[in-house]
């Protein structure tokens, strides 16, 4: 059986595939021409990351195809209950990448209390004739430890990011509609583990209390913050969102930076991916990133063994 990973896949998962007797294409195929290749080549399944859309013209068009793989968590570029309701898998990874992006949650924060990401674009510039200028422009930072971690979305990369913000000495608050009570274990590397329990909160409330807020909810089709909610936030308080573009409000997020409503933002992900607004580009209180949460060695390690495990126990 042929397997087409049209975004990628790791060598574990190419390896864990072609031992389970799959065949692996990794050729990268154009949108446009995938029908015709998925039919040619007779492919039993497709895997794909946030690039490649599997529609409703793809399933109808192809016949032959048993199985959707998504690499990652959110599958919104996958018309999933059509696929099923034509009798197809659809299979995604959801745990293997919470590890990975809330870590990057971190180090847009990191860099954004610390100036980091601005003075990278400015030392290089500047570093050698304004050092002192730019030392004291970037001697007002603040620490995470003892601030408040509002996380909108308390599923599995929401909690992870809870533990971390633990580990730092953050003060953790989630608003989440379908996660009314929570409770986490944070390990360390001795094996020892501390619980803790959360309730949820009223998203206007969590707005009001967070020195930090950090979204981690699928695609939506609507603002989940808007206007409206980012005038309800701290004097001073920072934005991440790591999760998907078109949660925020890019227009309404760079008036509140540029009013000093917001001291920094975060962004991952965009609206207008894979070509966001330049004005959003090249503001100077946006930390920015290209869509790379999952993007660590160890998690594509995870994503590849693990859509190789379902597809193996559901094709073989």
């Amino acid at each position: 059986m042929k397997i087409l990973a049209n975004d990628g896949i790791s060598q574990s998962g190419v390896d864990a595939l072609t031992t389970g007797g799959f065949e692996v294409i990794t050729t990268k195929v154009a949108q446009e021409q995938l029908i015709n290749y998925i039919n040619d080549e007779n492919i039993d399944g497709i895997l794909v990351r946030s690039a490649t859309k599997v529609r409703k013209d793809i399933i109808d068009a192809c016949p032959n195809l048993k199985l959707i793989g998504r690499g990652g968590v959110g599958m919104d570029n996958i018309d999933v209950d059509y696929a099923r309701e034509k009798g197809l898998h659809v299979i995604n990874t959801p745990a293997a990448s919470s590890a990975s992006v809330a870590e990057l949650v971190f180090a847009h924060l990191y860099g954004g209390v610390r100036f980091l990401f601005d003075a990278n674009r400015n030392m290089p510039l500047e570093g050698d004739t304004k050092f002192k200028d730019l030392k004291k422009s970037y001697a007002g930072g603040v620490e995470l430890r003892g601030k408040t971690m509002g996380i909108i979305g308390f599923g599995r990369i929401g909690q992870e990011v809870a533990k971390i913000a633990l580990g730092v000495g953050m003060r953790v608050i989630y608003s989440d509609s379908y996660v009314e009570n929570a409770s986490i274990d944070v390990q360390f590397f001795d094996g020892q583990q501390v619980s803790f329990s959360f309730q949820h909160m009223e998203l206007n409330e969590l707005l009001k209390q967070s020195d930090f807020v950090t979204l981690h909810v699928p695609a939506q089709k609507d603002y989940v913050i808007g206007k409206s909610e980012l005038g309800q936030m701290k004097p001073g308080a920072a934005l991440i969102n790591a999760a998907r573009g078109g949660v925020i409000d890019e227009v309404a997020l760079l008036d509140a930076l540029e009013d000093g409503k917001l001291s920094f933002a975060g962004l991952d992900v965009f609206e207008a991916e894979p070509t966001p607004a330049i004005k959003v580009l090249m503001n100077g209180k946006v930390s920015l990133s290209p869509h790379i949460g999952a993007a660590t060695k160890e998690a594509q390690d995870r994503i590849g063994t693990e859509l190789a495990s379902q597809i193996i126990s559901l094709l073989s």
